[in-house]
């Protein structure tokens, strides 16, 4: 009887020290919780597209100097640009991309236009050649269609407005102008003069 119970005492004793010599692992930390996916930002238009408010380092309302000094003054200052330059003027910046012309009213940036020389896009990607109905299919119910002023139909200008003041300072669209083919033949961004019709006017 007390050989059992010493073999007994023996045998736990041994399991103790077993215990002893493998401690438990230690329990695993929580895991964090996943963080909040980031808000999403829409990217900012590319600096080289045609938009409502400029194009590059130009924006609609600087200077005339502010336009020089980002783009070169004007690269043929022989040219009529306008009747009363010091009123309204259109000329290409010496550093601009072929084709594209500002028109200053007062001394300040009222627009800018893309002519057919032009490969500069707009902020939705459209460029000079390109079909009207895709342009049309692009902006939907936000698009002014009217007639041409000098041709017939399917010449026609497609405007789209930034803002709710269409003839204000503050005013700021896209017009498409398109020719007889069906397709744009002029780009302007800017004020309420991207509606004239014959440069300054």
């Amino acid at each position: 009887m007390i050989r059992r119970i010493l073999l007994t005492t023996a045998v736990i004793g041994s399991i103790g020290a077993l215990a002893a010599c493998n401690p438990p692992e230690p329990a695993a930390p929580p895991a964090e919780p996943a963080p909040a996916p980031a808000p999403e930002i829409p990217a900012p238009a590319p600096s080289n597209v045609l938009t409502a408010n400029g194009f590059g380092p130009l924006r609609i309302g600087m200077t005339t100097a502010e336009i020089e000094a980002a783009l070169g003054a004007d690269s043929n200052p022989n040219a009529v640009g306008g009747a009363d330059p010091a009123s309204c003027d259109m000329f290409h910046p010496a550093r601009a991309p072929e084709g594209l012309l500002v028109m200053t009213n007062g001394g300040a940036l009222a627009s800018i236009w893309l002519t057919r020389a032009s490969t500069v896009t707009t902020d939705r990607g459209f460029k000079i050649g390109d079909e009207a109905a895709a342009v049309k299919a692009a902006y939907g119910a936000s698009a002014v269609v009217v007639p041409h002023k000098y041709e017939a139909a399917p010449a026609e200008y497609i405007t789209v407005w930034a803002t709710a003041d269409h003839t204000g300072p503050a005013a700021r669209g896209v017009k498409y102008e398109i020719g007889q083919d069906g397709k744009v033949k002029s780009i302007a961004g800017g004020g309420p003069s991207i509606e004239y019709v014959e440069g300054c006017s």
